[in-house]
């Protein structure tokens, strides 16, 4: 069995993005050598997450709508009294996991014909990481 363990490091250049990694996770699954297994990708943060989806941008738009509705960004949270003011983050993160696992067939990443993996961050303009963990033989 096979492991290898790597990080992805963000900094989005604005608070709310959803930013495809699809092709990092394909460029460390291939230093692997496995063919076949397990890719976890998975958000080290509390107000991000990791999305399996269509990219169109129609739908990233709609996501994150969905994602307000249910979660609103708005004064109130409790979260707020410790000085913080992104309660909504959090909540969003909930609704979107903060993980995937990707099956590995025959060398690659085993998505659906529209399938492509995202970070979605709820929070952010500031450095955070994503640990990729391949497993396989």
């Amino acid at each position: 069995m096979i492991f290898l363990t790597e990080y992805l490091w963000f900094n989005t250049e604005n608070r709310r993005e959803i930013v495809p990694i699809t092709r990092e996770v394909e460029q460390i699954l291939q230093a692997s050598g496995i063919s076949e297994g397990f890719v976890l990708v998975s958000a080290m943060h509390i107000t991000s997450g990791i999305i399996v989806n269509d990219d169109e941008h129609g739908l990233h738009q709609d996501i994150w709508e969905w994602l307000e509705g249910l979660a609103p960004a708005k004064p109130g949270y409790r979260h707020h009294r410790t000085g913080e003011d992104n309660a909504d983050a959090h909540l969003k993160r909930i609704l979107v996991h903060h993980q995937a696992m990707i099956p590995v067939t025959k060398g690659k990443l085993d998505l659906g014909p529209w399938e492509r993996i995202f970070y979605l961050e709820a929070d952010g303009q500031r450095r955070k990481r994503v640990v990729v963990k391949v497993m396989g033989e």
